[in-house]
């Protein structure tokens, strides 16, 4: 069946609504007055209706007139988006950007990008997501994420390119009520053994799921996320490391304690972004050009 429903004179309904007469709206479509004229008589002819009510000095439209309309402008303002988005992608910009942060770090950072990168090119959908250690190489990896950060230790394969942010410093750390404190520093691996880790989950789906700072035959509670180790932690249930930048108020408050402990060594861990190769988009890479001249510090503060 034809549509008789075309844009164009659906755009000629919106311009008589807009400009409040056939004639200016004509002036406005760069055409004579008759033509418009013959688009809306041809118009209600072809539907069966009046759109427009003559029977006043001035043609208002009817209630099926202004259906048509108002249900137009929605379908007009899809067309002119769809038209923008083709040639938004033959000219090497995304529809969308796919951001995925790990749970290490704070979002001001990238909120703060993202409100840059919208003052130019508002029209691009940005989709940001979270994952937990290498569950940021196995979003990147399967497809789902275009720009991954925070991501530690080593990609999997060499379809990645990547930039390091910098180091982000992990402290051993209790609550201030934990059985622990009572006992004298610094603490052998045999006295934290006796209780559980607190371990944030690998939200890996395909890869290999990783996990650090764990002791032979340590227990474990297993919690889905970063925020949750560290709640679970200051309620006491047990014990592990944490990123200091995440912690400084609960230790500053004395909510969290950080003994000392027997052969320590500083646990630091590499950070950085990462995205594939054969990406080429023009969003990725403005991103990509602004986070490398960012540092590790202004995603680790507020």
């Amino acid at each position: 069946m034809q549509n008789l429903l075309t844009l164009d004179a659906l755009r000629v309904l919106d311009a008589i609504d807009r400009k409040q007469s056939f004639a200016a709206a004509a002036d406005e479509l760069f055409r004579v007055p008759s033509a418009i004229s013959y688009t809306i008589n041809k118009l209600e002819e072809d539907l069966g209706v009046a759109l427009f009510d003559r029977s006043k000095r001035k043609a208002e439209f009817t209630q099926v007139g202004q259906l048509i309309l108002q249900q137009g402008r929605a379908i007009l303002k899809a067309s002119d988006e769809l038209t923008h988005m083709a040639k938004q992608a033959a000219s090497g910009w995304e529809l969308e950007l796919r951001i995925c942060m790990d749970s290490i770090l704070h979002y001001q950072a990238i909120y703060d990008l993202i409100n840059l990168f919208q003052q130019s090119y508002p029209w691009i959908d940005i989709r940001l997501t979270q994952e937990n250690f290498g569950g940021t190489w196995d979003s990147l990896s399967a497809g789902e994420t275009d720009l991954i950060i925070g991501a530690s230790d080593e990609p999997y394969t060499n379809d990645f390119d990547t930039h390091p942010l910098g180091l982000a410093e992990f402290i051993f750390a209790i609550a201030k009520d934990h059985p622990l404190s009572l006992e004298p520093e610094p603490l052998t691996s045999d006295k934290i053994k006796q209780y559980p880790s607190i371990v944030a989950m690998d939200s890996s789906r395909y890869l290999p799921p990783r996990s650090a700072g764990l002791l032979d035959g340590q227990a474990r509670i297993t919690v889905p996320d970063l925020q949750k180790k560290i709640d679970a932690q200051r309620y006491g249930l047990g014990v592990g490391y944490l990123p200091l930048h995440r912690i400084q108020d609960y230790l500053q408050s004395g909510e969290l304690i950080s003994p000392r402990l027997e052969n320590a060594e500083a646990r630091q861990h590499q950070l950085c972004i990462a995205w594939r190769k054969d990406n080429h988009g023009k969003a990725l890479a403005w991103f990509v050009e602004k986070l490398k001249e960012m540092q590790l510090t202004r995603f680790l503060n507020y």
